[in-house]
C-alpha cells in the first residue's frame, strides 16, 4: 500500500521536481514553465460544491491517451479515470491499491513525459537506478 508521503518522496526525489505551493501536486520544468506530473485527484463530494482533494487517490501524467488507455486495462482496482479526464493523457490511482515500487514507476514514467532531455539525461546518469520497465514488468 502507497501514500502520500511515497508519493512525495518518489516525486521530490526525480531531478528539477517541485512542490506546488498551491496543493499536494508535483511540477517538473517543461518548455520554461512548470508542469504536474503528479497532483491530489479533486473528488466532487457533493453536487455544486468545490472539488476535495482525496489523500486517497492520485493523479499521474501519462505520455498519450493510448498508455491512458493500456494503463487503465491493466487493472481497474488500481486505476481508472472519471469524465473530467476524458480526452487527457493522466490517469487516477488508488494509493491503497499500489506498491510503493508500482507507485514509483508510474511517478517516474510520468516524470519522463515531460522533463527536459537534460533532467531525464541527470536521472539516467544515476546509474539508471530509475530505469523505466516495461509495462509487463521487465
Amino acid at each position: 500500500m502507497a501514500t502520500q508521503d511515497d508519493v512525495r518522496r518518489i516525486a521530490l526525489s526525480l531531478p528539477g521536481a517541485q512542490e506546488s505551493p498551491e496543493g499536494f501536486a508535483f511540477t517538473v520544468p517543461h518548455k520554461g514553465r512548470p508542469k504536474g506530473f503528479v497532483w491530489a485527484w479533486r473528488e466532487r463530494v457533493h453536487p455544486r460544491k468545490p472539488r476535495i482533494p482525496s489523500s486517497a487517490v492520485v493523479a499521474v501524467r501519462v505520455a498519450d491517451l493510448s498508455e491512458k488507455g493500456f494503463v487503465l486495462a491493466m487493472d481497474e482496482r488500481k486505476f481508472f479515470t472519471e469524465p473530467h479526464y476524458d480526452g487527457y493523457p493522466a490517469v487516477l490511482v488508488r494509493l491503497a491499491e499500489v506498491s510503493a515500487d508500482e507507485l514509483e514507476q508510474l511517478i517516474v514514467s510520468s516524470w519522463r513525459c515531460l522533463a527536459p532531455r537534460e533532467l531525464a539525461a541527470a536521472l539516467d546518469g544515476e546509474g539508471g537506478r530509475r530505469r523505466e520497465r516495461t509495462h509487463d514488468g521487465r
